[in-house]
């Protein structure tokens, strides 16, 4: 499978399935797509969310969607046609509700993450990675569906290397642009914006703020401009 970044904004994703499982699958989503979820019970994490959602608490553009119903593995194909979601995510405790998702979603061209299977998949399935943001910089990893406990065990470990990564990232590239509109050469432009980033300095600066970040980054630039 090749890892990609999709933008979900405006579109629909429909997760069948209310459980602990749909529950984290339309979490992982609420931020970025209108949300739908079809099932019978619903997770409280799940309901709590909606409710924030329709408050305009959680930060969501649109909230999410709880329709209680129970489709079989004939009715499934339906409620696909009807929401025309871009992602269907398979994630209720029914083997068969979960493959009648995936045919029906593959049939339509619809990209499909089924929860109860691992390993090979067809053409059109997607993974979900374990995400960690720190604004703008989002890291994604998989161990491929095989092992959700090690793909947050490592999401744990990655969390905390990359703490402050967020201002580093804004910080280079204001630096970059800076240097770019002063006529510096590119290879001199590189090599300056690689050390600021590799600077323990700079790093531990920001983490006192951005002010400190920028001295200590004009410092390793200096040196970098004046060999």
């Amino acid at each position: 499978m090749t890892p990609l970044y999709h933008d979900l904004s405006g579109e629909t994703v429909v997760v069948f399935g209310g459980g602990a499982v749909g529950s984290r699958k339309a979490r992982g989503f609420d931020e970025a797509a209108r949300v739908v979820v079809v099932s019978p019970e619903f997770d409280e994490r799940l309901v709590s969310l909606a409710e924030e959602a329709g408050d305009g608490e959680s930060g969501s553009d649109e909230p999410i969607e709880l329709v209680r119903a129970a489709p079989d593995a004939d009715a499934v194909a339906d409620w696909i046609e009807r929401l025309d979601p871009a992602l269907a995510v398979a994630a209720t405790d029914d083997a068969a509700v979960n493959a009648a998702v995936e045919a029906a979603a593959l049939d339509r061209g619809k990209l499909v993450n089924r929860t109860d299977v691992s390993g090979g998949r067809d053409p059109g399935s997607v993974v979900v990675p374990a995400t960690i943001e720190d604004d703008p910089v989002t890291v994604a990893l998989s161990t491929g569906g095989t092992s959700p406990a090690l793909a947050k065990a490592l999401r744990e470990r990655i969390e905390a290397e990359i703490e402050g990564a967020g201002e580093m990232a804004a910080l280079s590239g204001e630096i970059r642009e800076e240097l770019k509109s002063a006529g510096v050469a590119p290879e001199k432009r590189r090599e300056a914006v690689r050390r600021v980033v590799r600077s323990r300095g700079v790093w531990k600066g920001l983490q006192k703020g951005r002010s400190n970040g920028r001295q200590e980054a004009d410092t390793v630039i200096e040196e970098v401009l004046d060999r």
